[in-house]
Parts: C-alpha cells; structure tokens; sequence
C-alpha cells in the first residue's frame, strides 16, 4: 500500500509538473505572446468603454439631481432655468 501511494502521488505530481511547464513554453511562443496581448488590449478597451458609460450615467444623474444643464459648447454648466444663453450674453 504504502509503494503505491508514493508511485501514485509522484506520477501525478510529474504530470502536473508536464502540464505547467508545457503551458509556460507556450505562453511565452510568439504566438502565445500576442494572444495575451490582444487579451490585455480588449480587456483594457473594455474597461474605458465601461469607465466612460458609467462616467456619463453618474454625471447626468447628478446634473438631474441639482438641476444643471450645459449652457454652452464651451461645457460651462449654469442652473437650469437661469438666462445665460449666447444671445443674452451677446446683448450685455
């Protein structure tokens, strides 16, 4: 019983060993570089799309919350209901 423990338990730690190694040498092929870099490239596009969305959501809910709206292209951000539109400013 106890040779095959040790028989059984270096058997499985030699294909473990087969395993990691064979994933390493691949990883590091040409091949297996640019696979993890087109991996690190979409997920960091996905991160900024996902950063932006989430960025416009929170800006326009907090835009609603205190009731401020764009006043001109420039972005300066007045009160809604205030005045300050290009032709009363043209006019003063």
């Amino acid at each position: 019983m106890r040779r095959g423990l040790w028989f059984t338990a270096g058997a499985v730690s030699g294909v473990y060993a087969l395993t990691k190694a064979r994933r390493t040498v691949e990883a590091l092929t040409p091949e297996g570089l640019q696979d993890r870099l087109a991996g690190l490239s979409l997920g960091a596009r996905l991160f900024g799309e996902e950063v932006r969305a989430e960025m416009t959501e929170r800006e326009n809910e907090l835009r609603a919350r205190l009731k401020l709206e764009l006043s001109d292209a420039r972005g300066a951000i007045a009160p809604a209901g205030s005045d300050n539109s290009a032709e009363t400013r043209r006019s003063s």
